[in-house]
């Protein structure tokens, strides 16, 4: 389906007729800025998440030098998944801020794919901008995006990188949709109770020296208000709004 700008017409809700989702980010506490209460919803239904880790975040603290930051991040973000209800969460090894398109990334994220096998993907805003802010998306959300959505083509084309299937990791086509949180050309929506705002919130809370390092952010009041406003728009409670493609 084409994206199409979410003040032009209704959003759909979410299908939630799937098992199994594998969510893609470029950094750690990229998900919780809103789309793990989902995911916390998600979990709580008995649906199976993942969570890709294309870089490990070293380059995000600036009073913490990468080879200490690297390694606290990653404890961070698998802190911030046990308290969604993500199944797993792993890493890949691209450098944080100077990721490139190109078939590195493609092959690892289609690696990825085949091996967790999900029929939904999920991940953050990869257009220029974010929903009412003029500054400009990170470069790394730029870059994967459309790297990802190759990538899920990718994972389903035998004959793309070979190698993968003489490695054991046979085509997958199972992907039905990509969907990418806080776009501003939302399509869909979806739900989500108080607890798993809360939920949602905790782990953001997880991400303690990262979330530190912002002096003087509130995120929790951030988080809420994006919710309650997502939810005021979509007539329902509280909400995260995603740009979803088909695969």
């Amino acid at each position: 389906m084409a994206a199409q700008d979410a003040n032009d017409t209704p959003l759909k809700p979410f299908d939630e007729d799937w098992t199994r989702a594998l969510a893609v980010v470029a950094h750690p506490d990229d998900l919780e800025f809103g789309a793990t209460s989902a995911i916390a919803r998600w979990a709580r239904q008995g649906k199976r998440i993942r969570e890709l880790l294309v870089t490990k975040g070293e380059a995000g603290i600036e009073t913490v030098p990468p080879e200490e930051a690297g390694p606290l991040r990653v404890e961070e973000q698998r802190a911030a998944g046990r308290i969604v209800g993500a199944e797993r969460v792993d890493f890949l090894d691209f450098s944080d801020g100077t990721l490139e398109y190109g078939l590195d990334l493609r092959r690892a994220l289609a690696r990825s794919i085949r091996e967790h096998r999900p029929e939904v993907v999920l991940s953050i805003n990869f257009r220029e901008h974010f929903p009412g802010q003029g500054s400009y998306n990170h470069a790394d959300h730029r870059v994967l995006g459309p790297a990802l959505l190759d990538a899920v083509r990718d994972a389903a084309n035998t004959w793309v990188f070979p190698e993968l299937a003489e490695e054991g990791l046979k085509a997958w086509k199972g992907v039905r949709a990509v969907a990418f949180a806080a776009s501003p050309r939302a399509t869909h929506y979806t739900p989500f109770e108080e607890d798993d705002l809360k939920t949602g919130i905790a782990s953001l809370d997880a991400h303690e020296v990262y979330m530190a390092a912002l002096e003087g952010f509130d995120h929790k009041s951030m988080l809420r208000r994006s919710a309650t406003e997502a939810g005021a728009r979509n007539g329902v409670g509280f909400a995260v709004e995603f740009e979803v493609l088909d695969a």
